[in-house]
Formats: structure tokens, C-alpha cells, sequence
């Protein structure tokens, strides 16, 4: 069964060539996806040796295994991020390693622009062995509230569709789940950024690679609709004349299955009752 194309998925490659330009320019929310991620792999105490970098505009979360003595595979959807790693092209749902390659897949930035997000996430599963770990963040629902709103000032009575449809937390739990991954986690954090107006934000945007992609592009937008969304945007301001814009980032993690890992208690197995439980204890 295909699965509807919402991304041109050329049109995602050209945008990824292009950031790379002054992608360091514009990395702040890669660097917040990034150091998260790390951040939660430092929590984890299971060693591993084998890891697969998906996303790799630099080399901060390759050299950050490569110290902890990890051997890391790093891959990219562009081709220019692909090649300067001296990496894959790859796309998420169909990457080219073969089954239980890795026992650790990092995978930071791609997912918010895929067309077949679970196929991705089952394929990341695939190539995990048994009690290998996924970590995996991306820009989620919720983000960009005040570009929305400019950019639908601007269409005016026929509203198109500008920016990319997203998922959010709750929905990227079940996927987790369905790929296949035992004990799925789910949660996002926000980061609000300050612009002084819509132009540094859209400049931000084209800069890390998050310019829209959609397969049916709507028209461009006339002089005097991207006026009046710059109004729109600049309304919105604080006192000091910049507006507060919010992204949500999601982080997920999951474990490809394995015997050794701890199961839940089997249904009707617990030794006391609910109810007993939640006795207030005797004075």
C-alpha cells in the first residue's frame, strides 16, 4: 500500500543542499535537538558500540560517540550534509543496512518533513538489534503559532496551506508502539526564539533547511499579502518591538525487543488489591 505523498522529497534534498551553505549560521534548534539528545543517551548505563547518526549537518553528535568509543555510521537525506561526512544519502524509510546492524540509532531534525513516518520509524526498528535504542528528535504540533497566523492574514478569504503538517506528542508515542519498539517514550520541550520581524524568522527557516517542501507548493505569496503578513507578525510583539515565536520539539525513544528486557507483571498477578493499596496507613 503507497502511502500519500505530502513532501516532495526532491524539493527536501534541494532545501537540505542550500542550508548547508550557512547552516552554522542557523543551527540553534539543531544544537537544542542534538545536546538533548545526548544529553539523555549520557542517562542511559546499557554500553553500546554500533551507532547510526541519521541527520548530520556537522559532525557535534558523530565526534560525541567517536569519544565515547562508539563506531558511528552517519547519514542524511541531503546530499551535500551526506557527502561532507563522507556518509549515506539516505531516505528514513528505506535505509540501506541491513537487519540488527546497529545497537544504537540517533536520528536528529529529519522526521518533521517525511512522507511515511511510520515506515521510517519501523525501518529504524528494523535495523536495531535486540535491545538496541532509538533516540529521535524533530520539530512538532504547536510550532510556529505566530507564522501561522500571518501567513493566513495574508491569503486573506482562501487560506492555503503554507506550512508542513506535524504530529504531535501523543501521536508520536503510537507510532512508536506500533513500529515494534518495547517501552516507547514520548515528550516535547518548547523553545521560543524573539524576532524583530517576520523576515529574520523566514531567513531562520531557509537557513536550517526547514523552508517548506510540500508536494503541492501553494502559490507564491504577492508583494502586498507578505506585507500584510509582516504586519500581522510584527502586532504581535513585545513591548521592546520583537515577537516571541515558539517551537516544539519532540523527543522520542524506544528499545528494539529482546528477551532480557523487563516485562509488565502478567494481568491479575498482583498480591494485594488496588483498593488495599490506597488505604491511608493505620495511626
Amino acid at each position: 500500500m503507497s502511502v500519500p505523498s505530502i513532501f516532495d522529497d526532491r524539493r527536501r534534498v534541494i532545501r537540505r543542499d542550500r542550508a548547508a551553505r550557512s547552516f552554522a549560521a542557523h543551527d540553534f534548534l539543531y544544537e537544542a535537538m542534538a545536546s538533548d539528545i545526548l544529553d539523555r543517551l549520557s542517562d542511559v548505563t546499557r554500553a553500546f558500540s554500533r551507532a547510526l547518526v541519521i541527520g548530520c549537518p556537522d559532525e557535534r553528535i558523530a565526534r560525541d560517540l567517536q569519544m565515547r568509543g562508539i563506531a558511528t555510521t552517519s547519514a542524511d537525506p541531503g546530499s551535500v550534509w551526506a557527502s561532507r561526512a563522507g556518509s549515506d544519502q539516505i531516505r528514513e524509510d528505506r535505509l540501506p543496512y541491513e537487519a540488527a546492524s546497529f545497537d544504537l540509532v540517533l536520528c536528529c531534525g529529519t522526521l518533521d518533513a517525511v512522507n511515511d513516518l511510520p515506515g521510517a520509524l519501523i525501518a529504524m526498528n528494523q535495523v536495531l538489534e535486540p535491545d538496541g535504542l532509538l533516540l529521535l528528535s524533530f520539530v512538532g504540533a504547536g510550532s510556529l503559532p505566530k507564522l501561522r497566523e500571518a501567513l493566513l492574514a495574508a491569503d486573506g478569504d482562501r487560506p492555503a496551506q503554507r506550512l508542513h503538517p506535524q504530529v504531535d506528542v501523543r501521536a508520536l508515542g503510537d507510532l512508536l508502539h506500533r513500529a515494534g519498539f518495547a517501552m516507547p517514550v514520548a515528550d516535547s520541550q518548547i523553545l521560543d526564539v524573539r524576532y524583530g520581524s517576520l523576515f529574520g524568522l523566514l531567513a531562520d527557516l531557509r537557513g536550517m533547511g526547514a523552508a517548506q517542501c510540500l508536494a503541492s507548493p501553494p502559490p507564491s505569496l504577492t508583494r502586498a499579502g507578505l506585507a500584510r503578513a509582516a504586519e500581522v507578525f510584527s502586532a504581535a510583539s513585545d513591548n521592546d518591538g520583537r515577537t516571541r515565536e515558539r517551537f516544539v520539539i519532540l523527543h522520542g525513544s524506544g528499545w528494539h525487543p529482546s528477551a532480557t528486557q523487563p516485562k509488565p507483571a502478567r494481568r491479575g498477578s498482583a498480591k494485594i488489591s488496588l483498593a488495599d493499596a490506597l488505604k491511608p496507613p493505620s495511626s
